[in-house]
């Protein structure tokens, strides 16, 4: 016998299953991309490279998190690509201040260095990331949540049972709206 919790945790990952697929499709994604802005700013400025490797990273991320890491089941909406792309923005600016730190600290860093202190801010604003999506991005949008009522129940509010509720439909109305 399947209980609900067994159906609940196959529908969705739990976090540490979620966060084991997040680095994976993330961490790939983020590695490739290191070497991606390496390459690139051979040609153009690295704050160009970085912005242009960031903006193609992070549609393929968002559509591998969609499909695998979160358990979207399917593509993922132009809603979501939109908050990833929010969540992406602040990681693109971590990086970009990291690497410009680095410049200041150190005069002419070797590409080992600037892969690692890229990888390393990658890293940090990675996990963030996984928080913003998992909870929001890719939030379930069935779960229970708790709304506060727009009005508080009085203390001497009734309960009309439907035996109350008894008659043509406009006594019905009537009842009902005298008992709110």
């Amino acid at each position: 016998m399947e209980t609900a919790r067994n159906r609940q945790e196959q529908a969705a990952p739990g976090a540490v299953v979620a966060f084991a697929r997040f680095v994976l499709c993330g961490g790939g994604v983020g590695v490739a991309s290191s070497f991606a802005v390496g390459a690139l700013a051979a040609w153009l400025p690295w704050i160009l490279a970085n912005a242009l490797v960031t903006v193609v990273s992070t549609l393929l991320a968002t559509e591998l998190h969609a499909r695998f890491t979160f358990g979207a089941g399917g593509r993922a909406t132009r809603s979501q690509h939109a908050q990833s792309a929010g969540s992406a923005a602040a990681a693109y600016a971590v990086t970009c201040g990291a690497m410009l730190v680095l410049q200041v600290l150190v005069e002419a860093p070797g590409a080992t260095l600037q892969q690692a202190v890229y990888l390393s801010a990658s890293a940090l604003t990675g996990v963030a990331r996984f928080a913003v999506l998992r909870l929001v991005v890719f939030a379930r949008r069935g779960r229970a949540r708790a709304v506060p009522a727009a009005h508080p129940a009085p203390a001497t509010r009734r309960t009309v049972h439907p035996a109350v509720v008894s008659g043509p439909p406009a006594h019905r109305t009537e009842t009902l709206c005298r008992a709110a």
